[in-house]
């Protein structure tokens, strides 16, 4: 799925070398600002879809397996491979540019799926308790945000971004760790799930094509 030859000459141009490119500038700024301005807006607008009425799906594989926190789990995955990616971003303009603008598509297409798919949670949730994430939900614990999954989208488009095999294929393995752990949780039914990998993807593509130009 992923192109392993990720374009070396704009992997190998320096953060001083980018930050002379005016192009560069805007994308690194835009991407940036953007995803600001849609966190801002997040809190009210899951509140509102918190109020909603939706539907609960018949999800028989996820009813056939155990509730159980796996918060930690989840927590330790995400954030370690959060941490992986600024850490590579330092030597890396061009990955900065395609997680930047892939996130902020990524949450776009969440805030547009979430709207056109009213859903209630399955039964037996168990409220994640992962504190950075949910610093960036508002006060109330947010149930309804289904299909497809964040946390499972966001870390496998780290994963997308990152481009040492090693380190890709590690958070690959984290990304299944999430994946499993929010459906333990039952805060995410296996579709939202299965689904956020299809997402990631073609966010990340649509990210790489956007800045093409800017190194």
């Amino acid at each position: 799925m992923v192109d392993d030859t990720l374009i070396a000459d704009t992997e190998s141009v320096s953060w001083r070398a980018a930050w002379k490119r005016p192009r560069f500038r805007r994308m690194a700024i835009g991407g940036l600002l953007l995803v600001l301005a849609l966190l801002a807006v997040w809190p009210t607008y899951l509140a509102r879809i918190e109020a909603r009425d939706g539907i609960q799906l018949n999800d028989v594989v996820l009813y056939a397996l155990p509730v159980y926190d796996a918060s930690l789990a989840v927590f330790i995955s995400l954030w370690s491979a959060a941490l992986l990616l600024i850490y590579r971003v330092q030597r890396s303009p061009a990955m900065y540019l395609h997680f930047i603008w892939g996130y902020a598509l990524l949450f776009i297409t969440r805030i547009i799926s979430i709207g056109l798919t009213p859903l209630d949670p399955p039964n037996g949730l168990i409220e994640l308790r992962d504190p950075l994430s949910n610093y960036f939900y508002g006060t109330t614990f947010i149930t309804k945000d289904l299909f497809f999954s964040g946390h499972t989208a966001s870390i496998c488009l780290m994963a997308f971004c990152l481009t040492l095999p090693r380190d890709r294929w590690l958070v690959f393995f984290g990304t299944a760790i999430v994946g499993v752990g929010v459906l333990l949780l039952r805060i995410h039914y296996t579709a939202d799930v299965i689904a956020a990998p299809f997402f990631a993807y073609g966010v990340y593509r649509l990210a790489k094509w956007l800045v093409r130009d800017a190194l």
